[in-house]
């Protein structure tokens, strides 16, 4: 593998869908011997795409601001929550907005025969139809044995009457993917409103949903 660091080029190509190895060489700190800091990373290419945009709005190089991305957190690479964001990139490119977990599963309560639901945000340009869930169920997605089931939607504009999913997810969701925080930051937004009382929980046959006041 060339070195990475030299080429500016190849420098901004550090995740890839081409390639998958880790540099061998390593550097000394005092006794600790340190890995290089330079890899490939092997991704589905859409959502290298997806990446790509999100560094590009950000103004950052791509490994810059998968650099940062990284040193904060987030899902591990190989996990089910990976690759459920996987899962929608491939559907949806650089058309993808955020991923989240919400209901029963990300508030702790599934049952064994739980479906595992996932919010996925995408472009308003982009149509809700049913060819996006034929696309994710070509290769679907299963969540330590259970099954995810993505939810596809537009992000509500600000202000506008909401479903009671979107009021479900600002309180129980878990964001997987938002690399421009744009999924993050609309569900602050609703989650003031349900502190503000913009929203009721009701309970029908003990399932719990939520509805928005007129």
């Amino acid at each position: 593998m060339n070195d990475t660091t030299s080429n500016p080029r190849r420098r901004d190509e550090l995740l890839s869908a081409s390639g998958g190895s880790e540099e061998p060489d390593s550097a000394s700190v005092g006794s600790e011997e340190l890995p290089s800091g330079r890899f490939v990373l092997r991704i589905e290419p859409r959502l290298h795409a997806a990446l790509r945009e999100a560094a590009a709005r950000a103004g950052l190089s791509l490994n810059e601001y998968c650099a940062r991305r990284l040193a904060g957190g987030g899902i591990g690479l190989g996990t089910p929550g990976w690759q459920a964001v996987e899962r929608a990139a491939a559907v949806l490119g650089s058309s993808l907005i955020g991923v989240a977990v919400y209901g029963s599963w990300a508030r702790g309560e599934a049952a064994d025969t739980s479906d595992v639901d996932v919010l996925v945000a995408l472009d308003p340009g982009v149509p809700l139809t049913r060819d996006l869930y034929r696309r994710w169920d070509q290769e679907p997605v299963d969540w330590e044995g259970q099954r995810v089931e993505p939810h596809f939607v537009h992000l509500p504009p600000p202000g506008a009457r909401a479903s009671g999913t979107w009021a479900e997810v600002a309180l129980d969701g878990i964001v997987l993917f938002d690399p421009d925080l744009t999924l993050s930051r609309r569900l602050v937004g609703l989650r003031r409103r349900v502190l503000d009382g913009a929203f009721r929980r009701r309970q029908v046959h003990g399932q719990p949903y939520w509805v928005e006041e007129d």
